[in-house]
């Protein structure tokens, strides 16, 4: 049986409702406070290091350590989110230099060897004693990362783990530095733009003389890479694009590669990839391999009758533009044939489409279903404390008893030197605080969405909105988990299930009711005409061989780097894309040199978003399409099974209980327009 739709908010527990963060730290305060924090949590892992052995208990050591934890996790997220969004240089600088400092205090705090061996004790001591579920996971989870730590292992050994985690901590943070702080830009002239909407020209800036300047930012990118028919300028523009940074972050990522080989082998393990995936869903790089290698098997007719398509339509622009036809595609050509897909087969235009979506009437259609869905109220915060002028805070309460479950940021335009892409970055943990209070989460949306210009409001291409909806889903999972400890608050969860919760809401944006709640013409007022919509919801399905396909090559990529040794990544994705899409990579770039997540806490997991949404299409199909989408039953059974855990139990007992049988992969293969040769209630292979 599937769960009631009850509310079962926290444990009765007294939440405190104050939202600790400050934002206008200056780059000295930032330095001083990084090295007050150290030495405050150092205080602390060294009173449990000395404990004597036989007088540990729970109070005195796990009770210490969760403590420190929130304490330190609310500080530390203070320091190092300023470099993703403050407009300061020097407040940028200052707080990836205590990131880097932070991160080295975290690989010291990580390899105390006196700490472990105290909790080991705890653990021998407290098996007679009762503690709680999740505090006992906490135990277990401590003594896991320990060992992943080597702290079982010599004390030589144990040092050079130590040095390796500090320099590729330090290698990650400055990978993305250079992705964020890159200025590249291109210019070109109206007549280079052509196919590009007025009022995408009207926003760029001009540079000194009568050109137009292009950064490599997403606005700029991707709609001119959809819609621009000039083949010239969308090839310089993807040839900087997978340029970006090329020097710097291939040596970085060639070093990346080689210090997680070597620790992967001081601690006993054959790959890099077999050590992370120890504590995901999947356990084994072999699983991966097979589920990457399948899924590619069957999606491949369905890219070639797609890249068939693609090319028709490129030979027909190239004669109605009398330009030569090579009877190839290349990496310049696939978004803008892809858009002409979506318009030509569906007849979705998406320079129309996006009129309907201004920004202000998608926000308040996307927050308007979530409050419905989740049983939630939103109220934004008049007079927030924020770090820039574009940021609203919402604050969150139960609708049903009133209680504060948290708060969220919305940043969501660019600005030099911010977060190039789309996240959701956790800032204070929902967790229990020393005195047994539930502290609120506060979690941040950060987007890069258009600006508005003087003649119009911020209008949202429909992928936008997609984007805008999934990474809401992670706020809520922040906001909505009701772990004790602060290692299981918020979106804890394993990493190839981090992204169900989220995958699964953008379902949303592809049915009709959701879609007019959340869009209206921004001049005349009026919603979206029926046709329209029909079409959108039709071309779901569009290019989904060719954009799966290139998911894999992305996944490969991350687990060649992670499983073979001497791999060149350029090399290596060049390969792929030859392979499975059929689409040569760009002589003389790097795409792999650009790619975040291999720097960014991905590693060896990027398949995580294809295996995840195996999960997110059978919880959609399974229980709202059957049950509503937009009943409030199902919406508390999945607050309460899949989001209020955080990370206090294994996602796949949340999934069982939600969907009340095992999982299955039929809605996930659908989804992508394979049909489906299982038998009726064959269990997935994952």
């Amino acid at each position: 049986m599937a769960p009631t739709g009850e509310v079962v908010f926290g444990s009765g527990d007294r939440v405190c409702a104050e939202n600790r963060l400050r934002w206008d730290l200056t780059p000295e305060q930032i330095h001083q406070l990084t090295d007050e924090l150290i030495a405050k949590t150092k205080k602390v892992y060294d009173s449990v290091g000395v404990l004597d052995l036989d007088h540990v208990n729970y109070e005195n050591t796990l009770k210490a350590l969760a403590d420190v934890e929130v304490e330190y996790t609310v500080q530390r997220n203070m320091l190092d989110f300023p470099q993703h969004v403050s407009s300061s240089k020097d407040v940028r600088t200052a707080s990836t230099d205590a990131d880097k400092k932070l991160s080295e205090f975290d690989v010291e705090m990580s390899m105390r060897e006196d700490v472990y061996q105290r909790i080991v004790a705890l653990q021998e001591k407290l098996e007679e004693e009762s503690i709680t579920p999740e505090a006992k996971r906490y135990m277990e989870r401590l003594i896991k990362l320990g060992k992943r730590n080597g702290l079982h292992l010599p004390k030589e050994i144990q040092e050079e783990i130590k040095k390796i985690k500090k320099k590729l901590s330090t290698l990650c943070i400055d990978f993305n530095k250079h992705l964020n702080e890159d200025t590249t830009n291109l210019s070109f002239t109206r007549e280079e733009l052509g196919g590009l909407p007025e009022d995408f020209l009207n926003s760029l800036d001009k540079d000194g003389t009568e050109k137009l300047k292009l950064t490599l930012k997403y606005p700029h990118y991707f709609p001119t890479m959809k819609k621009c028919y000039v083949p010239e300028t969308r090839k310089k523009l993807e040839e900087a694009f997978n340029s970006r940074c090329k020097e710097e972050n291939s040596a970085i990522l060639k070093e990346l590669v080689e210090l997680r080989s070597q620790k992967c082998t001081l601690l006993g393990f054959t790959t890099h990839a077999d050590f992370v995936l120890e504590m995901n869903m999947a356990k084994a790089s072999k699983k991966v391999a097979s589920f990457l290698e399948e899924l590619a098997h069957k999606l491949k007719p369905l890219g070639e009758e797609e890249r068939a398509v693609i090319l028709k339509l490129k030979e027909k622009e190239c004669q109605k533009r009398n330009l030569p036809f090579n009877g190839e595609l290349d990496a310049w050509d696939t978004r803008y044939y892809m858009t002409q897909v979506e318009e030509t087969q569906y007849a979705v235009d998406q320079n129309q489409l996006k009129e309907y979506f201004p920004m202000e009437v998608v926000t308040r259609g996307l927050l308007d279903i979530y409050q419905e869905l989740l049983n939630l109220s939103f109220q934004q915060v008049e007079g927030a404390h924020v770090w820039h002028d574009d940021v609203t805070l919402y604050c969150v309460k139960d609708r049903t008893s009133g209680q504060v479950v948290g708060q969220f940021y919305l940043d969501l335009y660019p600005r030099e030197g911010k977060y190039g892409h789309a996240a959701c970055f956790g800032l204070q943990p929902g967790c229990l605080l020393s005195d047994g209070t539930r502290q609120m989460a506060v979690a941040a949306m950060v987007a890069n969405f258009s600006k508005p210009t003087a003649d119009a409001p911020s209008l949202l291409q429909h992928d936008e909105v997609e984007t805008y909806f999934h990474e809401f889903g992670h706020v809520m999972h922040q906001l909505c988990a009701q772990a004790d400890f602060a290692m299981f608050s918020g979106t804890h969860v394993e990493r190839d299930f981090v992204e169900a919760p989220s995958q699964m809401l953008e379902n949303w944006v592809w049915e009709k009711e959701p879609l007019q709640r959340m869009s209206k013409h921004y001049k005349t007022g009026n919603p979206i005409p029926e046709e329209l919509l029909d079409k959108l919801i039709k071309s779901r399905l569009a290019n989904t061989g060719l954009f799966n396909l290139r998911q894999i090559v992305l996944a490969k990529v991350d687990q060649a780097l992670h499983t073979k040794t001497g791999v060149d990544p350029a090399e290596e994705y060049a390969k792929l894309c030859q392979e499975i899409l059929g689409v040569p990579a760009t002589p003389g770039t790097n795409m792999p040199a650009t790619f975040g997540h291999l720097a960014g806490g991905y590693d060896a997991q990027y398949y995580g978003y294809l295996w995840s949404e195996v999960f997110s299409m059978d919880m959609f199909y399974a229980r709202f399409k059957q049950e509503g989408i937009m009943n409030p039953k199902v919406g508390l059974d999945y607050r309460n099974c899949i989001l209020k855990p955080g990370g206090s139990e294994d996602a796949a007992e949340m999934l069982k209980k939600f969907l009340g049988r095992e999982p299955k992969q039929e809605a996930f293969l659908l989804s992508k327009g394979l049909s489906i040769e299982l038998e009726p209630g064959t269990p997935c292979a994952c």
